[in-house]
């Protein structure tokens, strides 16, 4: 961590990926439905997604609804810890991060992740959904 010369700030470094719906894989074309920020040294792994369940409809209309709307629940569920998410849902957060935005072929992918300093992880995370994901 590195304090801030001017305002005496922690500061805290962080790597973000944006999730995306891929509907078509071969085409590669994508919507923007959340982000994941994980700042390991604040012991930080946190995701912000679409909430409304209609609204990835709206955002992707020829994809089957519910069966987004379960991934997005998967994805959430391995980000957060919850046991019934699956074994991966059981690692430490740094293996979380990493499995969730490693390169895939799926209607569900990461961009690539980017690194970068704040001084709240979670305050970076909901401006970067606001940036990213926002109300379309």
């Amino acid at each position: 961590m590195m304090r801030g010369s001017m305002s005496g700030a922690r500061w805290i470094s962080y790597s973000w990926a944006v999730l995306r719906v891929v509907p078509r894989v071969h085409l590669g074309s994508f919507v923007d439905v959340g982000v994941v920020v994980h700042a390991r040294t604040a012991g930080f792994l946190g995701t912000r997604l679409v909430d409304d369940p209609a609204e990835p409809a709206r955002r992707v209309p020829d994809l089957d609804a519910e069966l987004l709307a379960r991934y997005l629940r998967s994805w959430k569920g391995i980000c957060e810890g919850e046991a019934a998410s699956g074994r991966m849902a059981l690692s430490p957060a740094s293996e979380r991060f990493h499995w969730l935005t490693a390169p895939r072929s799926d209607v569900l992918q990461s961009s690539p992740v980017h690194d970068g300093v704040c001084e709240d992880p979670a305050r970076a995370l909901d401006e970067m959904f606001a940036a990213y994901v926002g109300a379309r």
